[in-house]
């Protein structure tokens, strides 16, 4: 009998330090996970592209990967941000962050932009100009990414310079920050909103304040 006390009690304790190694491995980390997983899913994220770059030292090359990524929520919050790391995932890691670090606004009516618009960033330029619900987003890759972040679902767009993502991504951030409100822009000549905007975009801004005031009270 006392032999068989003293196999069992040295199988007991392992047992009990598994199930506590056990806990401590799935726990934790899982729950951890998850709410990493959660806090992420509240933004919109799109990798433009995704270059591998070398570096030449003196005992062959070195490689690494860049990442170009946007940031957004969809309703009207958008930011760029470029990732360098030897690993992929940690470019596009690196570029979120720097993205969430660039956020800014951008004046929306109706799903669409205020006024036709022209942003340029180095040899890239885009030309975005509004259009009529139901339109869909009229552009490439690069520029599709960045107004689909943005919240903006009705916009026609043209590329009118460099080829390059990072240009074009660039260019199509210029011209959203330089949008006004038909409001700022009434307010800055000292003149009656009506004398500013058309009489078709105060229709469609009405229109959206009264939609959202049915939500509201739905």
């Amino acid at each position: 009998m006392a032999a068989g006390q003293r196999s069992g009690a040295p199988q007991g304790a392992a047992t009990e330090n598994k199930d506590r190694n056990d806990g401590r491995r799935g726990g934790g980390r899982r729950d951890d996970r998850r709410g990493g997983r959660e806090e992420k899913s509240a933004f919109v994220e799109k990798v433009v592209s995704i270059n591998r770059v070398a570096k030449v030292v003196k005992g062959g090359r070195r490689f690494s990967f860049t990442a170009l990524v946007v940031v957004g929520d969809g309703d009207g919050t958008v930011g760029v941000g470029y990732g360098k790391a030897k690993e992929v995932p940690a470019a596009i890691a690196k570029g979120v962050e720097e993205a969430k670090k660039s956020f800014f606004r951008v004046p929306r009516i109706q799903g669409t932009i205020p006024h036709p618009i022209q942003g340029e960033a180095a040899a890239g330029v885009v030309f975005l100009r509004p259009a009529s619900p139901g339109t869909g987003v009229i552009a490439g890759g690069p520029v599709r990414a960045v107004l689909e972040c943005a919240g903006i679902h009705d916009v026609l767009s043209k590329s009118l310079g460099s080829s390059n993502a990072i240009n074009i991504v660039h260019a199509t951030v210029a011209a959203l920050q330089g949008l006004e409100e038909p409001a700022a822009v009434a307010a800055r000549r000292g003149l009656p909103l009506e004398d500013v905007a058309p009489a078709a975009l105060l229709r469609a801004q009405a229109a959206g304040r009264a939609e959202s005031t049915a939500k509201a009270g739905a």
